[in-house]
């Protein structure tokens, strides 16, 4: 009888953590999506500044944020694990290579975590860094609570430990929240930084297209009635309607930036 470390640090204990990291990781990008789209809101950022502030300053977001990323780290570490042992098993590559896609992506799971890692450590420095740590710029937004009509202005915050804040004069909501839509669509405006974010999301679909069903076969989920349903989520919603979502954002970005 193995031990609890023991089969832990076996082949199949990793891929089990592969697995549930996994598709915890593919809850945080429905739940990362749904903000993200938010940028299409048309209100100068309101919405997804205000999100932006919920997300980083609500506590149970921030632990589960610190989750998310032990999450990628541990699913990281364990993808290169395997990967190495992979490699040593079989030094010698297939003498045909098959061009399916779920048969590319299976052999290129490696290849393609390292583009989405490297992806990740750019884009959160960028974004999440910039936005926690840095100064920044901060926004204030107006409303009419008669009308609905709302004007926007940079705003200056008198002390540095301003965060947020919400108040009403004269029957005028007034808002004023730390700016990430102004970083959002600055980056979104550098065409290598669209390029990038591109290249990052194709990495994303073919990793979705085989991780997703992968995943739910390593944790033992196979059955001739659920396994179908499960290959056409992994290939449709999370393959092609997610990665295309979020490369609308910066594709639309940088087309009004012209």
């Amino acid at each position: 009888m193995i031990s609890f470390s023991q089969f832990f640090s076996s082949s199949i204990g990793r891929k089990l953590i592969m697995s549930m990291t996994g598709l915890f990781l593919c809850l945080f990008l429905i739940v990362h999506l749904g903000g993200n789209l938010t940028l299409f809101a048309g209100d100068e950022g309101y919405t997804f500044n205000i999100y932006a502030h919920f997300m980083t300053h609500f506590p149970p977001v921030e632990i589960a944020g610190y989750i998310l990323y032990i999450s990628i780290l541990v699913h990281a570490f364990y993808a290169l694990m395997l990967t190495l042992a992979n490699r040593k098993a079989r030094p010698v590559k297939y003498a045909v290579a098959s061009k399916a896609p779920v048969r590319w992506a299976s052999l290129n799971m490696g290849l393609l975590g390292s583009i989405i890692f490297l992806f990740l450590i750019i884009h959160m420095s960028n974004f999440w860094g910039r936005y926690k740590f840095l100064e920044g710029t901060y926004r204030e937004y107006r409303t009419d609570l008669q009308n609905g009509q709302m004007t926007t202005t940079v705003y200056q915050p008198v002390s540095p430990e301003f965060e947020y804040s919400v108040t009403t004069e004269n029957n005028i909501e007034i808002v004023r929240v730390k700016d990430l839509y102004e970083i959002v669509t600055t980056s979104f405006s550098i065409w290598w930084y669209v390029l990038l974010y591109l290249v990052a999301m194709v990495a994303v679909s073919y990793h979705m297209y085989h991780g997703f069903q992968s995943a739910f076969r390593t944790v033992g989920v196979v059955h001739k009635k659920y396994t179908p349903i499960i290959q056409l989520t992994g290939i449709w919603f999370f393959a092609v309607i997610i990665p295309l979502l979020f490369a609308s954002m910066p594709v639309v970005f940088y087309i009004k930036s012209l």
